[in-house]
């Protein structure tokens, strides 16, 4: 259901930037599982650039049964765009979970009108995809914009509203980069660092995904994938004495 969409991601980025592989940890690059009534593989693609520290995206197909496409992008740190966000979920055709977003990294008033207004006139022409759905793992005021889109839907609306809302988002987000100024001074790189990293742990520490990775491929490799790939810089949480 959503390899056009990773297909497109691909063409735009490799269209606009001299990407180069970066690597993934050995053994979570791809994985297929013979657990619960489908098979399923899960295989991953990861690329760097001057512009961009690194780019993620997985892909889970098991046939009917799921199809996941799941990608965040990192700019380098010496930018101070947000992450571009996509996590997009199917349990056959009609139990469908999108989520789309430029995830800011700061919430004071010059950033939200610089990165994140530009998308509200996007945003107003895919109303099906614009829900006021309770977010049960995250805060909505962390990491998450106002022009947000979060949806319930099914398999025509992801054709017909999703693809060239993506789209859009995808092409607005690659225009920013390609247009901002880098930052210069150690102070302003640093809080950048710091920013993606706190980004990270906050994300590995609420990922529902988890659970998702573990029944269908085992728990210590979920957690090696979250932890060594998908948000590799936070630090998993210490297990209390006596815990197992």
């Amino acid at each position: 259901m959503f390899k056009p969409f990773q297909q497109f991601l691909e063409r735009e980025l490799f269209e606009n930037f001299a990407l180069e592989s970066r690597p993934i940890p050995s053994g979570l690059e791809y994985v297929m599982s013979e657990r619960g009534k489908n098979p399923a593989t899960i295989q991953s693609w990861c690329y760097q650039c001057p512009e961009l520290r690194k780019i993620r995206y997985t892909y889970i197909d098991a046939g009917e049964t799921a199809q996941i496409f799941n990608s965040v992008i990192y700019p380098s740190h010496n930018y101070d765009l947000p992450l571009l966000g996509i996590d997009f979920l199917a349990f056959g055709q009609k139990k469908i979970l999108v989520v789309l977003d430029f995830q800011p990294l700061f919430r004071d008033r010059a950033y939200i009108d610089k990165y994140i207004e530009p998308l509200t006139a996007i945003r107003r022409k895919y109303s099906a995809l614009v829900q006021d759905l309770e977010m049960k793992f995250y805060d909505a005021n962390q990491y998450f914009s106002k022009n947000l889109l979060f949806a319930k839907t099914d398999a025509a609306t992801v054709v017909n509203q999703l693809f060239p809302a993506y789209q859009e988002y995808v092409q607005l987000y690659l225009k920013m980069l390609l247009q901002a100024n880098a930052l210069e001074t150690p102070k302003e790189i640093q809080r950048i660092v710091k920013a993606q990293k706190d980004y990270d742990q906050y994300s590995a520490e609420r990922d529902p995904a988890s659970g998702l990775f573990g029944s269908y491929f085992g728990h210590e490799w979920s957690e090696r994938f979250l932890y060594e790939f998908l948000f590799e810089d936070a630090v998993p949480l210490a297990v209390p004495a006596g815990a197992k």
